[in-house]
């Protein structure tokens, strides 16, 4: 049975992409190649392999609302389950967000959860995550949860805390309806790293993963020169700790890789940045 790969995000200067290099990578996808062949994938619409479970070794889904359901329903319930519960209904009271729209994960979704485990929760719909923020918000005001902060990135994104000493972790997961991209609708070829500042345009996608910050005001810092019919239009961070990182109407330093961006169906041909590509050490999105 393959185990997990966990990146953890943690210091103050934060260098996650240090685990994803493109030294790295490589070693990861021939270590799969030697021993998991099955799993290593080459993707035509990327043109690169990718590391991914074939769907007839998949034997069971762990879908987030159906796990809080089935916590729901459990009548045979620990403290750690009786606090979570606890913890999701403060929320969607105060929120006024259906607990249907609430999921679990990590190690209390699996069952696998200890005395020490955290809570993790997910919110459906981007609407309902921005309902959530802002509850989670008034609550810290009233000294109900507290933030805990371990990086400047935690203290941009908000999505962290403690309810009765035990640490609570909140993220978005798009509902179908928000699903705007399938695979093989669009062809990616990497053009070359690049630097710059910019505005957030549109933050709507910008605490799902991948996130996606629609940007304005590009002004490049590093890098190739970017002319004017290739400037891109959006940012997408497919590190999951620059989630949520900054607001419309926000500036933020980018470091990544330009991207032509084609609709297989139409031609239109567009531009973005992607930061975790693995092609690079410097790759990050950061509020500024």
């Amino acid at each position: 049975m393959l185990e997990r790969t966990w990146r953890f995000c943690g210091t103050e200067l934060f260098r996650a992409e240090k685990l994803y290099t493109a030294e790295n990578y490589k070693t990861f996808i021939e270590v799969f190649r030697k021993n998991f062949s099955d799993y290593v994938y080459f993707c035509p619409y990327r043109r690169k392999e990718v590391i991914s479970t074939p769907i007839n070794h998949v034997t069971g889904v762990f879908v987030p609302r159906d796990r809080l359901k089935a916590l729901t329903e459990s009548k045979e319930r620990d403290g750690l389950q009786e606090l979570t519960l606890e913890f999701v209904q403060l929320v969607s009271c105060e929120a006024k967000v259906p607990l249907e729209d609430f999921g679990v994960h990590g190690s209390i979704a699996l069952g696998m959860h200890s005395a020490e485990s955290d809570i993790d929760i997910v919110v459906y719909g981007s609407r309902n995550f921005r309902r959530v923020e802002a509850a989670i918000e008034k609550l810290v005001q009233e000294g109900v949860l507290t933030y805990v902060f371990n990086n400047r990135l935690d203290a941009a994104r908000r999505f962290k805390g403690r309810f009765k000493n035990k640490i609570f972790m909140y993220n978005a997961v798009r509902k179908p309806e928000e699903i705007k991209v399938k695979y093989g609708e669009y062809r990616y070829m990497p053009i070359a790293p690049v630097k710059f500042k910019c505005k957030v345009k549109d933050d709507s996608e910008a605490m799902f993963r991948p996130a996606i910050y629609k940007i304005e005001d590009f002004t490049p810092l590093e890098g190739v020169p970017i002319s004017v019919d290739i400037v891109p239009e959006t940012v997408v961070s497919m590190i999951g700790c620059y989630r949520n990182v900054a607001r419309k109407g926000q500036q933020i330093e980018v470091s990544g890789t330009l991207e032509r961006v084609e609709n297989v169906n139409t031609g239109k041909i567009s531009y973005q940045v992607v930061v975790g590509t693995a092609e690079s050490e410097e790759e990050y999105i950061w509020p500024v």
